[in-house]
């Protein structure tokens, strides 16, 4: 699979390089944030062009993430990088299935090119998961369908250099006409703070609003 370029970054020259410093000193440097999120729009964009909800939001989510600067920013071996785009990386169930598997693919055309190419990967799949799709250039996407989510932590092997955002949201709730999801982002405070999830929440909201 292509993997997204990346080019090198000057650390002299990072306005982030403070802060990472900073967050660099925590044994723990990552954060969770869940917030809600109207997905009206969406739902019924989804429903008209017969297309799925799930694959539609991860489509919106990483044009989102591309948006902020932020997000964009990874480190290997030791060295800072700033990736040209990240790449959708999220859970799938075939029909009556019980276990998972992760589908990678670009984030490319329009939201119908995706969800349909989407759902052609995910129904072709046969393993778990793609190695050769890994990299630290994918965000990482899952769903809890059956649940409301208020909160939410990944699992994961401690690296500090780990700057690749989790994205997951569960059910979504109706009232008063509207339907709304609780969705969460987990980040690395090296290199994002809250500004960031506010800056990926507005570019959301208008990708939504547009369809």
């Amino acid at each position: 699979m292509h993997q997204p370029t990346a080019a090198p970054v000057a650390w002299e020259t990072w306005p982030r390089r403070e802060l990472f410093d900073f967050f660099s000193g925590m044994s723990n440097p990552f954060f969770s944030v869940t917030f809600s999120v109207d997905v009206t729009n969406l739902h019924r964009f989804a429903k008209e062009n017969g297309v799925s909800f799930y694959y539609a939001l991860v489509y919106l989510c990483t044009q989102a993430i591309d948006r902020v600067e932020a997000f964009h920013y990874t480190v290997r071996g030791g060295a800072l990088y700033r990736l040209e785009t990240r790449c959708p990386s999220f859970t799938d169930l075939k029909p009556g299935a019980e276990q998972f598997h992760i589908v990678t693919i670009p984030c490319e055309g329009d939201i119908l090119d995706f969800c349909r190419a989407a759902k052609r990967e995910s129904g072709a799949q046969t393993c778990f998961i793609r190695a050769d799709a890994e990299s630290d250039a994918l965000i990482y996407f899952s769903c809890l369908p059956w649940v409301p989510l208020t909160a939410l932590t990944n699992e994961r092997d401690f690296d500090a250099d780990d700057a690749i955002p989790r994205v997951a949201w569960g059910k979504f709730i109706e009232q008063d006409g509207r339907k709304t999801l609780g969705l969460s982002l987990e980040l690395n405070h090296r290199f994002t703070d809250g500004l960031h999830i506010g800056q990926f929440y507005k570019a959301l909201c208008e990708r939504i609003a547009a369809l």
